[in-house]
């Protein structure tokens, strides 16, 4: 395997239910395109139906989701019922937000990725879901 990609890894942000604060969603979104990724941003205000179908219409490598709602327990294990539901389990769930730990523990336990508080150096992000795509999707390669 070489370090180079073959193409750019392909990232969602997506903001789900009825959380409007976008800004950190958007600071992302900005960072891992300057990491070079290739970024697609759904917007506020999504479905997680909304978000899998996106997903698999955009061939992404992550979907990374900010929740600032507290609805985190709720959102990731249905987006994550649905990715698998698709066939996405080689797709990286990831994201952040106003997470409690004790709830990001139980989230990692579920199968969803690392999980970011506000104020993660955007770098970490971006390493993080680079090195995640170069061990599971080594297709890319």
């Amino acid at each position: 395997m070489t370090d180079k990609l073959q193409r750019p890894v392909r990232v969602l942000v997506a903001k789900v239910g009825l959380d409007g604060h976008d800004r950190g969603a958007k600071v992302i979104a900005t960072a891992l395109r300057d990491a070079g990724m290739e970024i697609i941003y759904t917007g506020l205000r999504q479905t997680p139906e909304m978000v899998v179908n996106t997903a698999l219409q955009e061939d992404v490598d992550a979907i990374g989701i900010s929740i600032l709602s507290g609805a985190h327990m709720t959102v990731f294990p249905k987006v994550m019922q649905l990715m698998k539901e698709k066939g996405l389990e080689n797709v990286l769930l990831t994201g952040g937000g106003i997470i409690p730990d004790e709830d990001m523990t139980a989230l990692n336990g579920m199968g969803v990725g690392k999980l970011f508080a506000p104020g993660a150096p955007t770098s970490e992000i971006a390493t993080y879901i680079t090195n995640w795509v170069r061990e599971h999707r080594s297709e890319l390669f």
